[in-house]
């Protein structure tokens, strides 16, 4: 089986992208089915030898027949609580059933499979419930199947992590639904990893199922009580009462924490099973030092402190471009793209202007008007968006696939280009680009840089709300563009200024991902 090569299906996902990097420090041979290759730039090991990536969908069933093609083992780390899928359970259900039919064909000897925790409760919240049933799925077929079931895993930049920090950090008080006297046991997930390889060499794991947890088991409140000393916080006051529903959690939780309403409310109605190890048989095959939750909190929140978190659950997000981007016109508003386009002359090098467009956003800030930005940010947290406390995973980098505040990273062009997607709620879709160009001035070093948003309204609330705003646009975009040039310490030559003749109109132009704006200008005649 060693010389087949081993397909991990979510390899952009939190486990996946860890996964991947220890199988090939292996020396095995992987296979990933990612929806887009080019997210994968932002991974160390995306060029490696004995890597193979195959871009296709394992919701829609796009090309995973020929990712299951000779594959000796399919990791399955798929999970589709993201809001592109608005029922996750139809969705999982879905990907199951592929993955099912193409290990059966493609005749896979084996598929593991990192599911949740179950206990044996008839109120299974709706995530635990999609959880099983996937397993169930994955067994249909005569493909043997490992099942691996954690409960909360405790890592720097998982959901799970991350919530806990968020709400212990920002709420000296906590008023709190009854879950929070619910018991879990939280697992490492470095034990997890360790797990999740350490089975493929264990033969009497195949077809079986096991549960996977750390040596604690604690409530959720002794959880935030070990967060709240080892990040060296004041005593937190945690309230419990009988009335708070999950819907009424969700929207607090989304409020204060970087993970939105729609995975936050499943996660919350989790929380009110209790999720314990009913057996630990693991221990004995694959034998390994388990971090206590103690230990697992140090080590993630050393991992934030120095800057060092490998993957976050915000990797999961995908840089699809939409519709109106990339083909003709759209299904609504007329297929008009409307813009706001301004630019300024900096007397300095691409590459130092270059430096302070990429490390935009997160703790850095947008630059100019930082107070405006975090009350957009405030309206998106409350009406179910992710707001600004996702920030970014690295404050000098940035990838295609990143999370970047309420954007997400589209494409990155060094010392040329930054795409960002819109991922707030809005009445259409949006899309901020920054490009640089050199102008040529004798000797001196000026840069032009532009910036442009783009929006694609729907219906009559999308053009009123992209009206409404062209005068705060406007004031915005020139502040940033002086703030910029300040930071990158030069001198702004002329500007900023508006640019008016860009035709985007009916998506006149091939893609807006692919051209510039000074292609645009050019390919309509304009100089």
């Amino acid at each position: 089986m060693h010389d087949k090569p081993i397909l991990v299906t979510g390899a952009t996902g939190y486990i996946g992208g860890r996964l991947v990097p220890l199988l090939l420090a292996q020396g095995r041979k992987v296979r990933v089915l990612v929806r887009s290759k080019r997210k994968l730039d932002s991974r160390p090991w995306a060029a490696h030898e004995n890597l193979e990536v195959i871009e296709g969908d394992m919701v829609s069933g796009k090309r995973t027949m020929e990712a299951a093609r000779g594959c000796g083992v399919a990791y399955y780390l798929i999970h589709s609580m993201n809001p592109s899928h608005k029922d996750f359970s139809d969705a999982d259900r879905k990907a199951a059933y592929n993955m099912v039919q193409a290990c059966r064909i493609n005749r896979v000897q084996r598929i593991i499979y990192l599911s949740g925790l179950v206990p044996d409760d008839p109120n299974l919240s709706k995530h635990l419930a999609s959880r099983a049933e996937v397993a169930q799925i994955l067994s249909l077929s005569d493909v043997p199947v490992t099942v691996l079931r954690a409960a909360q895993i405790i890592g720097a930049g998982s959901a799970s992590f991350e919530l806990l920090r968020y709400l212990v950090d920002r709420l000296p008080m906590m008023v709190t639904p009854r879950w929070v006297h619910s018991k879990c046991q939280p697992i490492a997930v470095s034990n997890v990893l360790t797990y999740l390889t350490g089975v493929l060499d264990a033969q009497e794991t195949v077809g079986e199922t096991y549960d996977i947890g750390g040596p604690d088991v604690v409530t959720y409140r002794e959880l935030f009580e070990i967060y709240r000393k080892e990040a060296g916080l004041r005593k937190r006051f945690i309230i419990p009462v009988p009335v708070l529903t999950p819907r009424l959690s969700s929207l607090w939780i989304n409020l204060v924490t970087p993970v939105p309403t729609n995975l936050a409310r499943p996660l919350v109605e989790g929380l009110r099973n209790n999720v314990v190890c009913s057996e630990n048989r693991i221990r004995e095959i694959i034998p390994q030092s388990l971090l206590t939750v103690q230990e697992s909190v140090e080590l993630a929140l050393t991992r934030v402190r120095q800057r060092t978190v490998d993957t976050c659950w915000t990797d999961a997000g995908e840089p699809e471009i939409p519709e109106w981007v990339t083909c003709g016109d759209s299904s609504y508003a007329g297929g008009t793209t409307l813009y706001s386009a301004h630019a300024v002359h900096i007397r300095d090098t691409v590459e130092q202007v270059w430096k302070v467009v990429k490390s935009v956003g997160g703790e850095t800030g947008w630059y100019k008007d930082d107070y405006l930005w975090r009350i957009r940010g405030f309206i998106d947290k409350i009406i179910g968006g992710p707001g600004l406390r996702r920030g970014r995973r690295n404050p000098e980098e940035l990838f295609i696939g990143d999370a970047l505040d309420f954007w997400r990273v589209l494409d990155v062009q060094e010392n040329k280009r930054l795409l960002l997607l819109a991922e707030m709620k809005l009445p259409g879709e949006a899309l901020l680009e920054f490009t640089l160009f050199p102008v040529t001035t004798g000797t001196e070093h000026v840069t032009e840089l532009r910036m442009v948003a783009y929006f694609h309204p729907r219906g009559l609330w999308g053009m009123a709300y992209w009206y409404s705003l062209c005068p705060v646009h406007m004031v915005i975009f020139k502040g940033m563009l002086k703030a910029i040039a300040k930071a990158a310490k030069g001198d702004v030559v002329k500007g900023p200024w508006r640019i008016r003749h860009i035709a985007l109109q009916r998506c006149s132009l091939d893609t807006v991902q692919k051209l510039t704006v000074a292609e645009a200008m050019k390919r309509n005649g304009h100089t």
